[in-house]
């Protein structure tokens, strides 16, 4: 110990020494974790707010290619996606957006509704979707936001820490493929982060909600890539004699892990 403070203490009086005197001492201040500053340049000052599974997803208005809306009333008693974008006329984004138009039929089979955002204007995103249902052969119908200004990106976290290079013209951060699948009760129950780079699967989507809402339907958890119709697991907290009960059938492999069936 001795040997370091020997090397350490000649360098800081010698620094010292040229300015001629000693450095003012700063009150100590707590670091606090602050986006990078191009986030900043994209999003407003206010804070940030935290969102978990379970907390309530954050009400907005914006515009959308279906008029405004308030996001809150746009969901209503149904489940709702609210999947972003980076930018409108990108390829990734272009196949998505069409592949889930093409699933509307199932998303409403299963009272979901489809929201989509972009950080472009109303302009843009009118042309995209021309663009969309030709490469497609889709008829996109579900709304998208027009979210230049990034407000719902912010709102809802869906900026790239790390992808600081994912930004336009004026230095401002696109969004990320985010995903949030939202419960009638406003809350917020599954989400997906996709970088730009990546594209999502519509198939997984739409069985996480089918998990989901047989979860909440029967009582019952999924176990690794479950579908509908396949067994599903008997939660810890109902004891196996009660799950006979509830269930009839009930496999135990062991008194932790125990399958049933539902149907689908």
């Amino acid at each position: 110990m001795a040997s370091i403070f020997s090397r350490a203490v000649p360098r800081l009086i010698s620094a010292t020494a040229v300015r001629g005197c000693a450095p003012p001492l700063r009150p100590f201040l707590p670091v606090r974790n602050s986006p990078p500053t191009i986030r900043h340049l994209a999003t407003p000052t206010k804070e940030q707010p935290r969102l978990r599974l379970g907390s309530e997803a954050p009400n907005f208005k914006a515009k959308t290619t279906q008029g405004d809306i308030d996001f809150h009333q746009f969901i209503g008693d149904k489940w709702a996606i609210l999947f972003s974008h980076p930018a409108d006329f990108t390829p990734v984004c272009t196949t998505e957006l069409g592949a889930f138009a093409k699933m509307k039929d199932e998303f409403e089979r299963r009272g979901v509704k489809m929201i989509g955002l972009s950080a472009n204007d109303l302009g843009s995103h009118d042309k995209w979707i021309k663009d969309i249902d030709e490469v497609s052969g889709s008829n996109l119908q579900f709304p998208i936001i027009a979210d230049s200004d990034r407000n719902v990106a912010w709102l809802y976290d869906m900026v790239d820490h790390q992808d600081l290079s994912n930004i336009d013209q004026k230095g401002i951060a696109f969004t990320i493929r985010s995903v949030f699948v939202i419960d009638p009760n406003k809350k917020i129950r599954l989400t997906m982060m996709y970088p730009a780079s990546t594209g999502r699967n519509t198939a997984e989507v739409l069985r996480v909600i089918d998990a989901l809402q047989t979860g909440d339907k029967k009582g019952v958890t999924t176990p690794i890539n479950w579908t509908p119709g396949a067994d599903v697991i008997v939660p810890p907290s109902v004891s196996t004699a009660d799950a006979r009960k509830k269930f009839t059938d009930v496999r135990e492999v062991k008194p932790y892990l125990r399958f049933t069936n539902v149907g689908s």
